[in-house]
């Protein structure tokens, strides 16, 4: 056997068995019944531990968070939530912060060390900030390119037909190694969501590049929204390539109006996005799977000037969704840990992702006894590999 190839032995997966698993090159090779190896010179007992995929951080904004920071206060808005004005809350707090990019550093290890191995985050790129932001988050995201993978996305925080210069910026954004365009609330925000959309979508067309759109309106503002992205996206032919993030709306609406909408969400292949907060209705992730829509989530905002939350920590936000949907079941909570695995892996459309033959080695070793007691009991230390090497251990990266 050659250098590169290593056993984990005696590693508990899903299904409940004890299994050695073959890594060469950064992939899985072999799955056998525990016992069965043949003695490779690399050996990783996992000791009887839950093995799980590596998490899918869906949606986080490494530009923004004050994880690592001093810590800022939260300045609520005068009348409730608002986008615009926690927008601006943002830029105050952003003049006064530390450099970003050991801000970012910060919450990459902090998330790294949960189990995240996938990310993908959202980067201001607008008539505020230029391309400043992202030439940061491009430069960092180099230095983590050995223990995780980083889409990502050119997200018009200030809007697009808001912010002179956007739509040119976006533009070169994906040009400059942004894999995904973004959008923000086209009928609230730029009160044009046809003109919006026209530039998110012309430019994914144009650079052949995935979408995720920001969509905080509620109720049928929001659905209507979501209906008009779902008919364009058909329309291109980018089923599989869209995803609609918070879609907060989703869970304002009646039953009946929820599957009808749901149906047509499954139809167009749009992936949606929550992460369950606790000031705003959500989408109703069972309604919405049970439709075969696929459901992702990700932390969001960490200690930034949304709110002062966030832990990094992904099976912890699979136990919130589980918490507010109220799953209790085992299938239920299964269920909501594919949201921040599986259900992940879809939406950024992961190659190799998983616990099989051929797949990446990138796994978490849990101390529970299978997913449903993981969700619920969300246990700490843990072992996080990538490509078969230890990358982070006892809440710390290991470099």
């Amino acid at each position: 056997m050659g250098s590169t190839e290593t056993l984990f032995t005696n590693a508990k997966l899903a299904d409940g068995t004890l299994n050695d698993i073959a890594v060469h090159d950064g992939r899985i090779t072999a799955i056998k019944p525990a016992g069965s190896g043949d003695g490779a010179a690399n050996l990783v007992d996992i000791t009887g531990s839950l093995l799980v995929p590596g998490f899918v951080e869906g949606h986080i904004h490494l530009d923004t968070s004050f994880y690592g920071d001093k810590w800022i206060p939260h300045k609520p808005c005068r009348n409730g939530f608002d986008v615009h004005e926690r927008v601006a809350f943002q830029a105050e707090n952003m003049a006064a912060a530390a450099p970003m990019d050991e801000r970012a550093r910060n919450q990459l290890d902090l998330c790294i060390s949960h189990g995240t191995l996938q990310m993908r985050s959202h980067v201001m790129v607008d008539g505020s900030v230029g391309l400043k932001s992202l030439e940061t988050i491009l430069m960092v995201r180099e230095e983590y390119s050995d223990i995780i993978d980083i889409q990502l996305v050119a997200f018009p925080q200030s809007g697009i037909l808001k912010s002179p210069g956007t739509s040119e910026l976006m533009d070169e954004a994906i040009a400059m190694g942004a894999d995904l365009v973004g959008g923000l609330d086209p009928l609230s925000f730029d009160r044009d969501i046809k003109g919006h959309l026209d530039v998110v979508f012309g430019i994914a067309e144009k650079h052949r590049v995935d979408v995720d759109i920001h969509l905080h309106d509620a109720g049928t503002l929001g659905a209507m929204t979501i209906e008009e992205i779902c008919v364009r996206t058909t329309a291109l032919g980018m089923q599989g390539h869209v995803a609609v993030s918070h879609a907060y709306g989703l869970g304002d609406l009646a039953p009946e109006a929820a599957k009808k909408i749901a149906a047509l969400i499954a139809k167009s292949g749009v992936s949606i996005m929550t992460n369950a907060p606790g000031n705003h209705n959500f989408p109703p992730v069972a309604l919405l799977r049970a439709a075969g829509v696929n459901v992702f989530s990700g932390s969001d905002n960490i200690r930034d000037s949304w709110w002062p939350f966030g832990d990094g920590d992904m099976l912890r936000r699979a136990e919130i969704i589980a918490y507010r949907s109220g799953f209790y079941t085992d299938p239920d909570l299964s269920a909501a840990f594919e949201t921040v695995t599986s259900g992940g892996a879809k939406a950024l459309r992961l190659q190799g992702y998983g616990i099989a033959v051929g797949a990446k080695a990138d796994f978490v070793a849990l101390a529970a006894e299978h997913v449903p007691e993981a969700v619920v009991a969300i246990p700490k230390p843990r072992r996080v590999f990538k490509e078969g090497r230890l990358v982070a251990e006892n809440g710390a990266v290991v470099r």
